[in-house]
């Protein structure tokens, strides 16, 4: 499996504190059955992470796996809070981007509120040629109440991350049936965990292909979407579902 949303640098947003931390996140992460994560920290007003603080935190995160023995692959990337999109210039943006391909960006969804702001900057991504991720809406109360409100999203081309730990239950009830109403209705394209601790948000991927329930639909969430995303191709067809 590939998680494409971790918070796993140590010491840069409110995940991973220490090297210590984001060791046993990244060994939490192996016994879970995931080969590949991208380290997507926050990019906002409490979190203002620069794409060189991110980049030197993937090498030296790199150097300390090699050093340990840990067996995971650990990409670049970051998740953008929509008022700090506009903050950021070409170069900074593509830098951004998942493994760095120029393409893929993963946008925080506020929790709270549905602002026109958000419709806005994601057209605006779409329009300087990069591809939004929209991370975890199903936690937003919005979306909650209309899951259909992503759809007109997803025709214009912005992607959706559904939590692992809103698939299987760990984040309550309403956001359980709201990400697997989102899955079921093809308006989720990948599912990552967003572990921010080696604890509870951590890892929990494959308690989510479980949830699925679906054995082609969970290979195309967590291993053929991810993958395309981290290549900077375009997504491999949805299969065929019940």
């Amino acid at each position: 499996m590939i998680d494409l949303h971790t918070h796993i640098l140590p010491g840069l947003d409110d995940g991973a504190r220490t090297l210590a931390d984001a060791l046993d996140m990244a060994r939490a992460f192996v016994s879970d059955g995931v080969t590949a994560i991208a380290a997507t920290p926050h990019v906002r007003d409490d979190y203002p992470t620069s794409p060189d603080e991110m980049l030197r935190g993937v090498d030296a995160l790199r150097q300390a796996l090699d050093e340990e023995g840990v067996e995971l692959t650990i990409l670049s990337g970051a998740e953008l809070a929509v008022d700090w999109i506009a903050r950021l210039d070409g170069v900074e943006l593509r830098n951004l981007t998942l493994a760095r391909n120029g393409r893929y960006v993963l946008v925080e969804t506020p929790y709270y509120g549905w602002p026109l702001e958000l419709v806005e900057r994601l057209l605006g991504l779409r329009v300087a040629g990069f591809t939004p991720i929209l991370a975890h809406p199903e936690r937003n109360g919005v979306v909650q109440g209309n899951p259909s409100l992503l759809a007109p999203l997803v025709r214009g081309g912005t992607l959706v991350q559904v939590t692992a730990g809103s698939l299987d239950g760990r984040l309550g009830r309403t956001t359980r049936e709201t990400a697997l109403r989102l899955v079921a209705t093809g308006l989720a394209h990948l599912v990552a965990s967003d572990a921010h601790t080696p604890d509870v948000r951590a890892a929990g991927m494959r308690s989510a292909v479980d949830a699925v329930e679906d054995d082609a639909l969970a290979q195309w969430l967590v291993e053929d979407v991810p993958r395309a995303l981290v290549a900077g191709s375009d997504l491999p067809p949805r299969p065929p579902t019940p």
